[in-house]
């Protein structure tokens, strides 16, 4: 399925990451900084933003993205916001274009270079490719699956932790998690394990693709948020678990918090404490 769908060249690979760059042009980085009061509204709450950047961007890749691939659908942060049963579609044939056109709104919308876009390619539920873009940065990351991780065209690995070094794991905000999940996210805060609160998640997985940051520990599993950033630790070989000890789905139905690290043995380990909070 990934030759049919990746043509074995690349030419869909290389075609989406020109999708993305060029959504990213004409709709998001002319607005940063630029954004009026207005243009910027919370769905949720104050950390929760949605921008006109983030709909503007997500109807340009909706259009470039499926006429790249005829019969394909979009999933996106902004169009389930809208209609909740579109999210749906990750669990049927169709190729699933997986979008978050402005992942890190608060930093965008602030002014703080670290957001990106995500864009990742499913079928079926499972994740074939993915493409995390920070314009503010000029960092392209992509991964195919089987075929590994580069940024900017270099291939990344994430390799293991220094031995005896403190983990360094961004999580989920717990004011943003049930009893149940905050409980097991504070059961990182012990000897060995510096936890800290996330910003882009597309940028913190970016991080642990690096091995410049060991670990992450989510509570939610929307999939704009993860799929992109999932793939991409992966293929640099990393590794990630669910609550569970099962890999995440992005069709959901996940024992949460979930945690992807650097290495299988920083994964087995976060998840245990996750598991025993």
């Amino acid at each position: 399925m990934i030759d049919e769908l990746l043509d074995g060249s690349g030419t869909l690979s290389a075609a989406a990451e020109e999708a993305v760059r060029a959504a990213a042009a004409a709709e998001v980085v002319p607005r940063w900084r630029k954004l009026a009061t207005h243009q910027i509204v919370e769905k949720s709450g104050p950390h929760d933003l949605v921008t006109v950047a983030d709909r503007a961007a997500e109807a340009h890749l909706t259009a470039s993205l499926t006429a790249l691939l005829p019969g394909s659908v979009v999933v996106g942060e902004e169009s389930v916001h809208a209609d909740p049963a579109v999210y749906e579609a990750l669990r049927g044939d169709a190729p699933v274009w997986i979008v978050d056109p402005v992942d890190g709104t608060w930093h965008f919308a602030h002014g703080d270079p670290g957001f990106c876009t995500l864009v990742a390619l499913a079928v079926r539920g499972e994740v074939l490719a993915s493409w995390t873009y920070a314009p503010a940065r000029e960092e392209m990351a992509v991964a195919v699956r089987g075929r590994g991780a580069r940024v900017n065209g270099e291939e990344i690995r994430s390799g293991a932790p220094a031995p005896g070094a403190a983990l360094e794991v961004a999580t989920s905000h717990p004011d943003y998690t049930t009893p149940e999940q905050k409980a097991a996210l504070l059961a990182l805060d012990t000897e060995g394990v510096r936890p800290r609160p996330c910003g882009s998640a597309g940028l913190e997985y970016l991080a642990v693709a690096r091995g410049d940051l060991d670990a992450v520990a989510f509570s939610w599993e929307y999939a704009w948020d993860h799929a992109a950033g999932l793939l991409l630790v992966e293929e640099a070989g990393g590794a990630h678990a669910t609550l569970t000890g099962a890999p995440f789905r992005v069709t959901g139905g996940n024992a949460l918090p979930f945690t992807a690290a650097r290495d299988r043995a920083t994964a087995d380990r976060i998840r245990a404490l996750l598991a025993a909070g």
